[in-house]
């Protein structure tokens, strides 16, 4: 199953870019697409405001951010590289608030035993906040686990 939000059901409800609340370390995310470009952003305010964000309105916000250029991310304060097992923890810690959303737990659930891709995803973790991999294999430890 190739995960897009242009895709039926369950494919885009399992899109970062789809509406499904959660809470991580107190801040409120409106959908996983809020959080991740969140962490283009130093100023921990303009952080909480993209978290805020869903769908493209989210994707858009954090799209001319160079952080590329240093491999540094932020989240609440702390500067985070890229390529650390902090970063790796921070995207487990937030899929798995996500996962207490019961409407991507119906999502999840309802996409089976079907492998799960993103085609339009980067596999370069030096030019993506989050790579085909990374996503993909979040939500399958996720899956197996709620069934």
């Amino acid at each position: 199953m190739d995960i897009g939000s242009g895709k039926g059901y369950p494919s885009s409800a399992l899109s970062n870019l789809s509406p499904h609340p959660f809470e991580i370390d107190y801040v409120l995310c409106n959908s996983m697409e809020g959080f991740l470009q969140s962490l283009k952003f130093q100023n921990q305010d303009m952080q909480r405001y993209v978290c805020s964000l869903v769908g493209f309105q989210a994707k858009y916000k954090g799209k001319s951010k160079r952080w590329w250029t240093t491999q540094k991310l932020y989240w609440l304060g702390t500067e985070i590289d890229r390529h650390s097992q902090e970063y790796q923890d921070l995207l487990d810690r937030a899929y798995n608030a996500l996962s207490e959303n019961s409407s991507f737990r119906k999502a999840l659930l309802a996409s089976g035993n079907s492998s799960l891709t993103h085609s339009i995803g980067k596999n370069d973790p030096h030019h993506t906040v989050l790579t085909e991999k990374e996503f993909c294999s979040r939500l399958l430890k996720i899956r197996e686990k709620i069934k």
